[in-house]
């Protein structure tokens, strides 16, 4: 008696459920709930909590006007068979419906195979453009650390730092990601580290969706105390459900707990104090060789408890190719030189606020009086000397800002004596330095081109002109100081400039920098 078309679809659906279970590229079993969950979602079978989550706008929908809905062809799963699998067990009954429409078996493998083939053939492109905009897992995950905090313990501001939340997001899933050093305060805020876990979550989530082996512990939050320790913990205890596993390790427990623990789990964050994590490393009860994201909660702190040449013990016992969070307070100076140790790769500086001071945090500001205009161009080669007898046996690369092109113009000429080569600049307006202590490169450039100048190249800025409003000077100064630490900015001020002494004078004290006799003066006058 020939079967029935109810009978042929499931009798399809354990071929591919068991090809799915053998294939190499079978994803993880807290991936496929979430492949199965966006189907239910899509059938209208859906649990009433699954409705709240909402999507967050996108570069391709700035304005969220297709609510988190994609276009059909970037709908398509990365895995043919992890969806249809999905599909198949969540709803049965539709897939015999349309058994008119199925492909033979032995057709749609071949097409299978031949689809893996390509995706293998081209994996980095599909993980490159897999990671262009947040997903919908890091907005589930943010709203599962939202609903399980309380309110006044800072879970109803989690969605208030998206900004930065997406800016920390693209600094750690780039393709080649980028370190990240906030000033703002002395230690993360529960909405940074909300965002900063489920930015975790949602790189391990995709990774694994490609294939990929993800080391355990993935994250690894360093603290400096007990209390802070189940802080955090109380924050990544929410994803547990979603299939991210946290253990925290202070000296509140013994250690015979904490190595017993451990044999019974392999945790993808592991939040712990510099010291635990060293007695237990030395026990070989936990490997961090494999650590991805490293986490410096409070880089002050740890200094004060003298602990910093355990953070590098723990830095260089880390032998992957390591992002790295520092959050820290900018007030002691010699927190500067220890966090440019640590981030050996590309800097970017993120701030929870909108100051100055933090977002201009490692960044010295020298203010020169110069009498009058026509002194400037003396003024300009005592201070590029005086660069060159401050970082001797170094290359030194300095940016002029002049006010036009005719004043940069005018500068470059005036700058090149005899020991001045022009380099490689039909302009005429890049030239080096040579002297018995070091090497200079001099760009120099005028305020109306810097918006196509790349200053965050440049570790040292001479503003030759002073702009007419602070505001400009400050868009200078922080864009001098994103990707930097331990930058200069210098400046000369004349006569002609004394209608911004009072908020330069101002900027300077706000940023904890000294302000000169002659600017207090100007500004008290």
């Amino acid at each position: 008696m020939a079967k029935g078309d109810d009978a042929l679809a499931r009798k399809r659906n354990r071929v591919r459920r068991k090809r799915l279970r053998s294939s190499e590229n079978a994803v993880s079993a807290r991936v496929a709930a979430i492949i199965a969950s966006k189907h239910r979602r899509k059938s209208g079978k859906r649990r009433a909590c699954e409705g709240m989550c909402f999507s967050l706008p996108t570069p391709d929908d700035p304005f969220n006007e297709r609510h988190g809905r994609k276009h059909k062809l970037d709908d398509e799963p990365a895995d043919d068979t992890a969806a249809d699998a999905a599909e198949d067990s969540g709803n049965p009954k539709k897939k015999g419906a349309n058994t008119k429409k199925q492909q033979p078996v032995a057709k749609y493998g071949a097409e299978a195979k031949s689809k893996a083939v390509r995706e293998r053939e081209t994996g980095a492109e599909v993980v490159r453009g897999d990671f262009d905009r947040p997903s919908k897992f890091l907005v589930v995950c943010l709203n599962a650390i939202r609903d399980a905090v309380a309110p006044e313990e800072g879970g109803g501001s989690i969605h208030g730092a998206g900004d930065w939340g997406v800016e920390l997001w693209r600094c750690c899933s780039a393709q080649a990601p980028s370190d990240v050093l906030d000033a703002s305060g002395a230690c993360a805020t529960v909405a940074q580290t909300a965002w900063l876990v489920s930015t975790a979550c949602d790189i391990v989530a995709r990774k694994e969706r490609h294939g990929m082996v993800v080391s355990c512990p993935f994250l690894l939050y360093l603290v400096s105390s007990q209390d802070k320790a189940a802080q955090v913990r109380s924050i990544c205890k929410p994803l547990k459900p979603l299939g991210i596993h946290s253990v925290s390790l202070h000296p509140g427990a013994s250690i015979e707990h904490q190595i017993s623990g451990l044999k019974t789990c392999e945790p993808e964050f592991l939040i712990a104090t510099p010291e635990r994590l060293l007695e237990l490393v030395s026990l070989k009860a936990i490997d961090i060789s494999g650590v991805s994201m490293l986490v410096i909660d409070g880089l002050k702190c740890f200094v004060d408890h003298n602990v910093s040449d355990k953070i590098f013990s723990i830095r260089d016992a880390i032998s992957n190719n390591l992002q790295i969070t520092i959050f820290t307070d900018p007030s002691d100076k010699n927190i500067a030189t220890m966090a440019k140790n640590l981030l050996r790769g590309r800097i970017t500086k993120l701030s929870i606020n909108d100051s100055v001071s933090s977002r201009s945090a490692f960044i010295a500001q020298h203010v020169h009086f110069c009498p009058s205009e026509e002194l400037k161009t003396t003024k300009v080669k005592e201070i590029l000397e005086q660069i060159l007898q401050d970082h001797p046996k170094k290359t030194s690369k300095v940016l002029l800002v002049a006010a036009s092109d005719k004043k940069a113009r005018l500068m470059s000429l005036s700058l090149k004596l005899e020991n001045c080569t022009v380099i490689d600049d039909s302009c005429g307006n890049s030239f080096t330095i040579c002297s018995s202590v070091g090497l200079m490169n001099v760009i120099v450039k005028d305020r109306e081109n810097m918006s196509v100048t790349d200053v965050e190249a440049f570790e040292t800025v001479l503003v030759v002109d002073l702009p007419p409003s602070v505001d400009e000077y400050i868009e200078i100064l922080t864009g001098a100081a994103l990707h930097v630490i331990g930058g200069e900015v210098h400046s000369i001020f004349c006569n002609t400039d004394a209608s911004v002494a009072k908020p330069l004078a101002q900027l300077l004290a706000d940023c904890g920098q000294v302000v000169p006799e002659f600017l207090k003066s100007l500004k008290s006058s």
